[in-house]
């Protein structure tokens, strides 16, 4: 979705919030939203979704990802999440691994990845923070 010329941190944290109201976590109810902000001020959103055989489960983050690259977007500033069990407390979370990974093809070290329990209170990292040694194909060479 297209997004206004600027957003303030606590503006992605609502969406962050407001995108963990739809996912699907029958299974943990560990419900997890994420709000990434692309280079040119576009906006997009997602939740978790899990399945019951867990593998083909898929991240927030991840979701927030792909929904980005499927429209064409492949420069991006930041990303919020925030996470709860149930209607529970809000509670910092970083990303996975996997999501780590996924952020590492089409992001700079400098990304920036946001944790949050309210607008008022979050914790700010960088990917270089959370994956130093993120997978690099590198062929073989003959």
């Amino acid at each position: 979705m297209n997004a206004p010329a600027a957003y303030l941190t606590k503006d992605l944290i609502h969406a962050a919030f407001a995108a963990a109201q739809n996912a699907y976590a029958p299974y943990s109810n560990f419900h997890v939203g994420a709000a990434l902000l692309s280079a040119d001020g576009q906006l997009f959103t997602g939740c978790n979704i899990e399945n019951a055989a867990f593998s083909p489960s898929n991240c927030a983050e991840r979701t927030a990802f792909f929904q980005a690259i499927c429209q064409g977007v492949r420069d991006f500033q930041k990303i919020v999440i925030v996470c709860y069990y149930n209607t529970s407390q809000p509670q910092f979370c970083t990303p996975c691994g996997v999501c780590l990974q996924v952020m590492s093809e089409f992001c700079k070290d400098d990304f920036e990845i946001i944790t949050a329990k309210s607008p008022e209170e979050y914790r700010s990292y960088t990917l270089k923070d959370l994956l130093p040694q993120a997978f690099l194909f590198e062929p073989k060479k003959e």
